[in-house]
């Protein structure tokens, strides 16, 4: 098992900067794909409504984003620290959200995935609100 604890957010204005930490205990994340997903304010606090937002993989040699945080988030990763960061810069206020970070070890490390069921282990998310 892994946990999961994500921390980092906060209040910020319109253009500015935020680094979200996923650190894990319990187990390693050198051999997992780590993914970050948001659910903003007024939906259903349903998992399937977690929206994608960014994916890395064991090495941290790949990435993926989605088209709105492309050019303005990085995520990445230090083995050391056993902890996968998402650096938010240029945030925009629908950019407002619970961010939770997510791992999974199906695929050794290897497949990006965007959909959330395909992560097994979750933490409890962390507020970023974006003010205009």
């Amino acid at each position: 098992q892994v946990q999961l604890v994500e921390s980092g957010g906060g209040l910020v204005q319109a253009g500015g900067s935020l680094r979200l930490s996923c650190a894990a205990s319990g187990r390693t994340l050198s051999d997992c794909i780590v993914g970050w997903f948001r659910q903003a304010p007024g939906e259903e606090r349903l998992f399937v409504e977690r929206k994608f937002v960014s994916a890395i993989n064991w090495s941290g040699s790949s990435t993926n984003y989605t088209d709105s945080v492309a050019g303005r988030f990085t995520i990445f990763r230090d083995s050391a620290k056993n902890t996968v960061y998402l650096q938010m810069n240029s945030l925009k206020p629908e950019d407002t959200a619970v961010y939770y970070c997510a791992a999974d070890y199906r695929s050794g490390g290897v497949v990006l995935q965007r959909d959330p069921y395909a992560y097994t282990f979750w933490g409890q998310g962390t507020q970023v609100t974006v003010s205009s």
